[in-house]
């Protein structure tokens, strides 16, 4: 192949597999890689300096299942609970995926690629080294905000530990490659490449960067070390206390990060995918991705900001006809704190079940973190998700341990639905949530009364200024209370379901943590 730019030229596009009539730029720099992709008409130019693509999926598209070398399926566990949805693991024969390595190079070696070597953190001094290749220019540059760039002198001896290939063009044939498409995440491990293909979605580049991550860390913690992967948000106040959101994808987490950091006496050190180890928390990505509602400084250049109508004369985007816009912001370097002194976990139930805040003992929140629900609206009615966990046991230990340690208070926050589920009840307002979490944080939340759920046994506070009595105690705003016990006793089954998954890798005190039936059962 056809080869310019920076590189090491003993490990370039041959040792990757890589041989053709197509062409690679190596580690173009942002300004290079933006006239790259607006000359190849994959993006425009806004008023604001910002690069806005069309990634093909206006609200983000779900996750894919990721197909791994060697790793039992998940399907082999057990069917997921009636009306959920999860992504998870399955196998690949080593055959098959050959296959597929082959075709995609043979698809890429006559191609124009882009390649960029880049470095990911894995724990506070320790890095991944990465090497991706795409297709796209924009990917290029999205990958290259996210990463940390590799230094030019250092480029000329890179050799990755993880080689990732971006083809969206290409599509998997299901009866030559035994996976129906179109998007696809393959991952060898032992090789160290990573394959995505048949989407533009970054969010699914992001998962499979993640799920590699989690991987390495979750070794490391089975031997006694390493770190959790979790997907959050994390301020910093002026005293240096942190403060951690964490949640599934859409639950809010990143609005209440942001707003609570709008606040000048607190600054946000990471919003995406972030490592929690014994030597405090820190951000695996050096950029952020993040839904966007209104534009500020760093909506410039240098920005991507995906699925932006902009005008047709004035090129100013338009983020009132982009409600779930996303924005791939560049950084510096990774955010890193110590011990979370508070960790919000964030969940949007749309069952109008859960209260809009509730106190959680070190046990339960290990117990809704491995759970990760939340049940956002899918064409005007709730889907329940649950997040999977690869290495449950080690991951269960270790976050209780990190804790205590930290003498972490914990919260469970609602940003769903109240009185009803989606569609019937109405949705907690944004005002609401900010209010209990300032009161958390500035302690007037624990100073007052709790009562205990009667179908999850958290602690929720009788009365808060400023919020509804109803907000807090949901069977109060529901119009008939057996409907609302229904709708309890439905939510605590598909907990129940979800954690038989794991329930007995985890130490007894996670497991009395879980939801009773029969409590629920009124």
């Amino acid at each position: 192949m056809l080869e310019t730019g920076m590189r090491n030229q003993e490990n370039a596009a041959a040792a990757a597999g890589l041989s053709g009539s197509g062409k690679v730029f190596w580690n173009l720099a942002g300004p290079t890689l933006y006239e790259r992709a607006i000359a190849r008409g994959e993006a425009r130019l806004s008023a604001t300096g910002a690069l806005v693509v069309e990634s093909g999926t206006a609200s983000g598209a779900a996750p894919l299942t990721r197909h791994r070398v060697g790793e039992p399926a998940e399907a082999s566990e057990g069917a997921a609970p009636e009306g959920t949805a999860s992504e998870g693991t399955a196998l690949l024969g080593r055959a098959a995926f050959d296959v597929l390595r082959d075709d995609m190079l043979a698809h890429a070696s006559g191609r124009t690629l882009f390649a960029q070597d880049l470095h990911v953190a894995i724990a506070p001094g320790r890095i991944r080294r990465l090497r991706v290749f795409t297709e796209h220019a924009w990917h290029a540059l999205a990958i290259r905000n996210l990463m940390q760039a590799s230094e030019r002198e250092s480029i000329g001896s890179f050799v990755p530990d993880v080689t990732l290939f971006c083809l969206p063009a290409f599509r998997p044939d299901a009866d030559r490659h035994g996976i129906a498409g179109p998007g696809l995440i393959a991952e060898d491990t032992e090789a160290g490449l990573l394959l995505v293909t048949g989407t533009l979605d970054l969010g699914h580049v992001e998962q499979a960067l993640v799920a590699h991550v989690g991987d390495v860390l979750a070794g490391d913690v089975l031997a006694g070390a390493g770190a959790l992967t979790l997907s959050g948000a994390a301020a910093l106040d002026a005293e240096g206390g942190l403060t951690l959101f964490l949640g599934p994808a859409d639950s809010g987490k990143s609005a209440l990060a942001g707003t609570l950091t709008a606040d000048p006496r607190f600054v946000l050190i990471a919003d995406g995918p972030l490592g929690w180890s014994r030597d405090g928390v820190f951000g695996l990505f050096v950029g952020r991705r993040r839904r966007i509602h209104t534009l500020d400084a760093r909506g410039g250049f240098g920005t991507i900001l995906e699925n932006v109508p902009l005008d047709a004369d004035s090129r100013e985007p338009d983020l009132s006809a982009a409600p779930a816009a996303r924005a791939v912001l560049p950084g510096v370097e990774p955010g890193r704190a110590g011990a979370p002194r508070t960790l919000f976990l964030v969940s949007c139930d749309g069952f109008g079940v859960l209260p809009a805040i509730a106190r959680l003992s070190p046990e339960q929140a290990v117990y809704h973190l491995l759970s990760g629900y939340t049940a956002p609206a899918e064409d005007g009615a709730p889907r329940a998700r649950f997040a999977p966990d690869r290495h449950p046991a080690p991951g269960a230990h270790l976050l209780r341990e990190l804790i205590a340690d930290g003498d972490t208070v914990c919260w469970l926050v609602n940003t769903g639905w109240s009185g009803g589920q989606a569609g019937r009840g109405a949705r907690i307002p944004s005002e609401a949530s900010h209010i209990l979490v300032a009161a958390a944080l500035d302690g007037s939340l624990a100073a007052g009364a709790f009562r205990p759920d009667p179908h999850f046994g958290f602690e929720v506070p009788v009365e808060v200024e400023g919020v509804e009595a109803k907000l807090l105690d949901p069977v109060g705003a529901w119009a008939n209370r057996r409907d609302h016990a229904v709708a309890a006793k439905r939510l605590v089954g598909m907990f129940a379901e979800n954690f038989a998954r794991f329930e007995a890798e985890v130490d007894p005190e996670v497991r009395e943590a879980q939801p009773r039936m029969a409590i629920a059962a009124e």
